[in-house]
């Protein structure tokens, strides 16, 4: 199991991530949709946390939700923690992943089943990883 969280500087975060990777990630941010390198990918294969490398998502979960970022309607287990977020001045769910707290995206009551869920996540937080 990897310790939690990880910790960095701001400086090592900036040196390791891009410039959008890091805004998003780090900060906060949100991707425009439909534009993403991950919202319409449909190979085999594990997406993993930009920041530590973390397995967070596996596409065999991976589902078109017509938002334009990459949904999920399960996650690896013990992969993502939850905060509350009001940031739009209304009350959402925001996921960040549980190693290093990066923001990941919102969780939304909407998605398909077994889970009903709708994991709503930027690509810029992610990377992917094909499975062999």
């Amino acid at each position: 199991m990897l310790p939690r969280p990880a910790h960095k500087t701001d400086a090592e975060w900036r040196a390791q991530l891009t410039p959008e990777q890091y805004r998003v990630a780090r900060k906060g941010g949100t991707e425009r949709a439909f534009t993403g390198e991950h919202w319409d990918r449909k190979e085999n294969g594990a997406y993993l946390c930009v920041c530590c490398g973390r397995r967070l998502f596996d596409s065999a979960h991976k589902y078109d939700s017509g938002s334009g970022w990459p949904s999920f309607h399960t996650t690896a287990p013990d992969a993502v923690g939850e905060k509350e977020d009001r940031k739009l001045f209304i009350r959402r769910t925001e996921v960040v992943c549980s190693h290093c707290d990066a923001h990941l995206g919102h969780v939304f009551p909407d998605g398909p089943q077994p889970t009903g869920l709708r994991y709503c996540i930027n690509s810029a937080s992610l990377r992917f990883e094909p499975h062999e």
